[in-house]
């Protein structure tokens, strides 16, 4: 079983990505499916940079068991308006600031929806929790 939690800071780029960077070195380092880490890395990384550029900062909580891994996101803020809006591919409420820096074309939510096996998002003013679920597929030795 692992249990991690990482910060995230918002508008820090320079350090955006290095949740999902360290989970994806557990992921490999654990010997799992490449596409499975790729599934996870990927959303792991749209959803961090979704708390960098779109809250006053969060953390994720990494969890994984030998049947799930499960990304829990947590931001302190403002929360996301409109969540079915939010989901479509293109729509985007990214700063200047964020498109200079090279985020928010608008697709993090439909490509972490994409990638995960199960997605949960609930959003209020006060924040917005993300819970991603990836299920692991125990291969059998059996031809």
């Amino acid at each position: 079983m692992v249990d991690q939690e990482f910060q995230i800071i918002a508008r820090n780029y320079d350090l955006a990505g290095r949740a999902s960077s360290q989970i994806k070195r557990t992921l490999k380092a654990l010997k799992l499916d490449n596409y499975l880490i790729k599934r996870v890395c990927s959303a792991s990384y749209e959803a961090e940079i979704n708390v960098v550029i779109h809250s006053v900062g969060g953390y994720v909580i990494f969890h994984m068991d030998e049947n799930q891994i499960i990304l829990d996101f947590y931001d302190d803020g403002p929360g996301i308006f409109d969540i079915e809006l939010a989901m479509q591919e293109g729509y985007s409420t990214a700063k200047e600031l964020d498109h200079q820096n090279g985020f928010g074309a608008g697709l993090g939510l439909s490509n972490i929806k994409r990638s995960a096996d199960i997605m949960e998002l609930e959003s209020e003013i006060d924040g917005t929790h993300m819970k991603l679920t990836f299920f692991i597929e125990v291969k059998s030795d059996e031809s």
